[in-house]
């Protein structure tokens, strides 16, 4: 069945040629004008493959409606792309911050967002096809098959993106990964992902793991990070 893309966008002009353009290239879309519609549409049935998330909305702001996304079980692991003419770094570090997947700058290819669209959907694809595999550092248990995170037996959610990482570092772990090599495996090169966007999510993660387990992401001034488990770690 073709991926369904929630479009949350109140310029009817913008929304009407993203679904004329993701509909031509095979996807199901729905558009919504408000940020409360999308957040309505979005836990419903069925649920958005991937959504496209409008910065500037006329009742809630696009981060608001991002965060709220990310704390619904339904949809915290849907993709999504914001769509801004804010094109700072400020701007997309607070988007990347709030839990956005992408962010992309108006006005925009039609032809470059399907391109990213495609991208992150693969990325979701890749993912969810690994074979079923527990992987192990310390305290920290990741089911590669369920996408599930468990820290001292306790299961903690985290974001497609976070989880993404946290799966990078633990099956590389001792190893350093410089922020090029977390950006070719989390993301996927061409990305407009830059180092900064990198230290944003590693920060986030660690506040989600709790202070043993977030211990074992090392800061490699200069450089990267790296996971390591101390000894007599579980």
């Amino acid at each position: 069945m073709a991926e369904f893309i929630l479009i949350i966008e109140d310029e009817p002009d913008i929304a009407s040629t993203l679904a004329y353009n993701l509909e031509k290239q095979g996807f199901r879309t729905r558009i919504e004008g408000t940020g409360q519609g999308g957040l309505t549409r979005a836990q419903g049935s069925p649920t958005p493959d991937l959504i496209l998330l409008d910065l500037m909305l006329p009742d809630i702001s696009g981060h608001d409606v991002c965060e709220r996304l990310r704390s619904q079980r339904r949809t915290r692991s849907v993709p999504i792309i914001m769509l801004t003419a804010r094109g700072e770094e400020e701007d997309r570090v607070t988007g990347f911050e709030r839990g956005a997947d992408d962010y992309v700058t108006k006005p925009f290819s039609v032809r470059e967002l399907i391109a990213r669209i495609r991208a992150v959907l693969r990325r979701v694809q890749n993912d969810a096809g690994e074979g079923s595999v527990s992987l192990r550092a310390g305290v920290i248990r990741v089911d590669v098959d369920g996408h599930r995170i468990w820290v001292d037996g306790e299961e903690i959610e985290l974001t497609a993106i976070e989880y993404r990482l946290l799966n990078t570092f633990v099956e590389r772990q001792g190893r350093v990964q410089s922020r090029e090599q977390l950006i070719d495996a989390v993301w996927g090169l061409g990305t407009a992902i830059t180092f900064r966007t990198v230290d944003v999510h590693v920060k986030r993660l660690r506040g989600k793991l709790g202070t043993e387990a977030s211990a074992y992401i090392d800061t490699v001034w200069g450089v990267g990070y790296r996971l390591v488990v101390p000894d007599g770690g579980s």
